[in-house]
């Protein structure tokens, strides 16, 4: 067995699409980044390959490279379970913690954890997300940003 531990922050702004975990959440802003900016499987990804020793996202998919641009993280995240595949490990769970102040998630988490367990082709038991806020300290807490934490468990094959 193989732990990994993954974390990723955005700036908030204004106009963006809002997409975490692969699901659009209702909002006026959304995170900002080269791609769709889901921190939640940007942190994901960064989990399992950090559990694999294979590196991170930024040297799979490196914000220098325009082809990336605007690219579905979801996507993303199952070509890094494909590589987490060929390298002989399977995802035995994850962990998935949001810290932010607004908007509200949780009537979105259902369908996230199913959005990520399809994109993995796991039991959406082995998926868990949660969110938090900071109580109004930080970035995260005066609405400049979001953050998210993964920890996850490889089983070697």
């Amino acid at each position: 067995m193989r732990i990994g531990y993954g974390y990723d922050a955005h700036r908030l702004k204004k106009g963006r699409r809002f997409i975490l975990c692969g699901v659009e959440i209702p909002c006026d802003f959304g995170p900002d980044g080269h791609s769709d900016a889901d921190v939640a499987v940007h942190a994901l990804m960064d989990a399992m390959l950090g559990a694999a020793a294979l590196g991170d996202i930024g040297a799979f998919f490196p914000d220098s490279d325009e082809c990336w641009r605007g690219a579905d993280s979801v996507e993303l995240l199952k070509i890094v379970n494909n590589t987490i595949i060929e390298h002989g490990y399977t995802l035995g769970n994850a962990d998935i913690t949001i810290i932010l102040e607004a908007p509200h998630i949780s009537p979105h988490i259902r369908h996230m954890r199913a959005r990520i367990a399809d994109a993995l082709v796991i039991d959406v038991g082995k998926i868990s997300i949660k969110a938090t806020t900071t109580e109004k300290m930080g970035f995260t807490g005066n609405g400049e940003g979001i953050a998210s934490s993964a920890v996850v468990l490889l089983n070697e094959e």
